[in-house]
C-alpha cells in the first residue's frame, strides 16, 4: 500500500497511510502486533481522526492561548532547544579511519581475547545414566543423536552444541573439565549443580588479539563518545566565562 494514499480528510487535513505507519511505530513492537489486521489499521486511523478533531476543537476554544498551555510550550521549547544546540555542537565532530587505527595500535592489550573452547554436552540426572550413555557412544552411537535422545538441556535441539565459550562463562566444574580436554575428547561424567554432564570437546582457540576489522566499528563509536564528552565539557567551561553561574553549597 502506498504511503501517500489518503485514508481520510478532516476539515481539509489529509491523513495518509504514512501517518498510520508512523503511529504504529510509536506504540512499540509488542503492542503493534495487534494492529496489523485490517481492523487494527482501522482503529489506528480512527485514533488519528480523533486526535485531529481534538486539535481543531482546541483551536476553536482558544486552548492555544491558555496560560498553562503556554507554560508547557515554553518548557518544551527549552528542552528541544537544548538538545538542538548539543546536536549542532556534535555535528562538528569527526572520527577518521586514522584515529581508529592509531587507537587500535596503541591499545592492543585491550583487544586480547582469552583461550576459548567449543564443546557439546549431554546433561542427565544421574551418574549411572551418564555412564550408560558413554558406553553407547563408545559403541558407535553419535553424540548428536544421544544428546537429542537423552539430554535435559535445551541445547539438545542442536545436538548438545554449546558453541565457543571462554573462562568464566560456565559453572566451575564444567569449565575446569572442558579446558583440560583435547579436541574430540569425551569426558567422564562431570557433576555440577545441574546434574551430570558428558562433554565432547569439538574445537579450541588459543588466546589471541582480536583483528582490527573485528573491532574497528566499536572503536569508532567509543572514540566518538569520548570526543563528544570532551567537547561538551570544554564548551561548558567556555560558556561559564560568558554567563553567570552560581553554585550554592
Amino acid at each position: 500500500m502506498s504511503e501517500n494514499k489518503v485514508l481520510a480528510t478532516v476539515n481539509g487535513k489529509e491523513i495518509t497511510q504514512k501517518d498510520v505507519d508512523i503511529l504504529l511505530q510509536r506504540i512499540g513492537p509488542q503492542r503493534a502486533a495487534q494492529f496489523q489486521t485490517p481492523q487494527g489499521q482501522e482503529s489506528l486511523l480512527r485514533e488519528l481522526i480523533n486526535q485531529e478533531l481534538m486539535y481543531l476543537e482546541a483551536l476553536d476554544t482558544d486552548l492555544d492561548k491558555d496560560e498553562q498551555f503556554l507554560k508547557e510550550v515554553e518548557l518544551a521549547k527549552r528542552e528541544i532547544l537544548k538538545q538542538f544546540a548539543i546536536g549542532r555542537l556534535f555535528d562538528t565532530i569527526e572520527v577518521t579511519d586514522e584515529d581508529v587505527k592509531n587507537y587500535y595500535d596503541e591499545n592492543t592489550n585491550a583487544f586480547q581475547q582469552g583461550e576459548q573452547v567449543k564443546a557439546s554436552h549431554i546433561l542427565v540426572d544421574s551418574e549411572d545414566k551418564a555412564n550408560e550413555i558413554i558406553k553407547e557412544l563408545e559403541n558407535g552411537k553419535s553424540f548428536e543423536d544421544a544428546a537429542k535422545e537423552y539430554s535435559s538441556c535445551p541445547s539438545k535441539n542442536n545436538g548438545g552444541d554449546l558453541g565457543f565459550f571462554g573462562k568464566g562463562q560456565m559453572v566451575p566444574e564444567f569449565e575446569q573439565a572442558a579446558f583440560k580436554m583435547n579436541k574430540e575428547d569425551l569426558s567422564e561424567p562431570v557433576k555440577t549443580q545441574f546434574g551430570f554432564h558428558i562433554i565432547k570437546l569439538t574445537d579450541k582457540k588459543e588466546a589471541s588479539v582480536m583483528k582490527f576489522d573485528e573491532v574497528k566499528d566499536n572503536i569508532k563509536q567509543q572514540l566518538m563518545v569520548y570526543k563528544q564528552s570532551e567537547i561538551y565539557m570544554n564548551k561548558g567551561k567556555e560558556l561559564e566565562k560568558k554567563y553567570e553561574v552560581i553554585i550554592n553549597k
